[in-house]
C-alpha cells in the first residue's frame, strides 16, 4: 500500500465510524482519564502538603518528584509487571493484562507531573493569601482550598499535562495491558502494532487522533495561560 492509499484509507476509517478504531480510541480515552481522576487528588494534596510544610529530608522528597518525571514508562510498566503478575505481592487482584491494570499505570505515570506542577503553583503562590485566611482564623481546610483557588490555574495546566503523558505514553500500557485487541489496546499500542504488521492505514488514522487531542490540549493550555493573565490584571 503507497502513502497515497493509507492516507485515503485513514480518513476513511475516521470518517466512516470504523467500529474497531473507536473502540481503540474510547479505551485509551477512558483509562487515561479514570487514571487521571484517580491521580489528581491524591497529587494535589500532596503537593500542597510539601509546599507548606517543613521537615526533615523535604529537599530530598521535592527532588525525588522531581526525578520522577524522568522515569522511563515502560520501567514503570516492568515494575508493575512484576508486582500484578500471578506470583507477585498485588498477583490476587488479577489485573495484569486488564483495564484496570492499564489504569494504575496510568496512576503512577500522572502523579509526579501532577505533584510536581501543584508543587511549584502552590511555592510560587503569595504568600499573603495563607496568611490572610490563618490570620482570619479560618480552618486548614479553608486556607488549602483558598490558596488553591488563587492558583488553580497552575493546577489546571498540571492535569491538562497529566492528560497529555498518559495519553501519549506506549510502554506502560503494552507491558500491562497486553495490547489485547477490543480489551487493552490502546491508541499508542495499536500505531506500534499495525506500523509493525505494514498496516499503515489504521496507524495513521489513529495518529490523527491523538494530534487532534494534542492541538486540543495545547488550545486549552493557551486558553488557560489567557485566563491567568486576565486574572492577574484584575488584580
Amino acid at each position: 500500500m503507497g502513502l497515497a492509499d493509507a492516507v485515503r484509507g485513514a480518513f476513511g476509517l475516521l470518517f466512516n465510524g470504523d467500529p474497531v478504531l473507536w473502540r481503540i480510541v474510547w479505551v485509551s480515552v477512558s483509562t487515561s482519564v479514570l487514571g487521571l481522576l484517580i491521580a489528581t487528588p491524591i497529587a494535589i494534596a500532596g503537593g500542597y502538603a510539601i509546599a507548606m510544610s517543613e521537615f526533615r529530608g523535604r529537599r530530598i522528597v521535592i527532588w525525588l518528584v522531581q526525578a520522577a518525571l524522568s522515569l522511563p514508562t515502560v520501567l514503570i510498566g516492568l515494575l508493575l509487571y512484576m508486582m500484578l503478575s500471578r506470583h507477585g505481592p498485588m498477583g490476587g487482584l488479577q489485573w495484569l493484562f486488564s483495564q484496570p491494570g492499564i489504569v494504575a499505570g496510568q496512576v503512577v505515570i500522572a502523579l509526579p507531573v501532577l505533584l510536581a506542577f501543584t508543587l511549584a503553583a502552590v511555592q510560587a503562590a503569595d504568600p499573603r493569601f495563607a496568611e490572610t485566611a490563618i490570620a482570619h482564623g479560618a480552618s486548614s481546610w479553608r486556607v488549602m482550598s483558598t490558596l488553591l483557588f488563587e492558583v488553580r490555574f497552575g493546577v489546571m495546566a498540571a492535569i491538562i499535562s497529566g492528560f497529555g503523558r498518559v495519553i501519549s505514553e506506549v510502554g506502560c500500557a503494552m507491558m500491562v495491558g497486553g495490547n489485547i485487541a477490543g480489551e487493552t489496546r490502546t491508541i499508542t499500542t495499536a500505531i506500534a502494532l499495525e506500523t509493525s504488521k505494514g498496516e499503515f492505514a489504521q496507524g495513521i488514522a489513529l495518529g490523527v487522533v491523538l494530534v487532534a487531542i494534542a492541538l486540543a490540549m495545547n488550545g486549552a493550555m493557551l486558553v488557560l495561560q489567557g485566563d491567568a493573565h486576565a486574572a492577574r490584571g484584575r488584580g
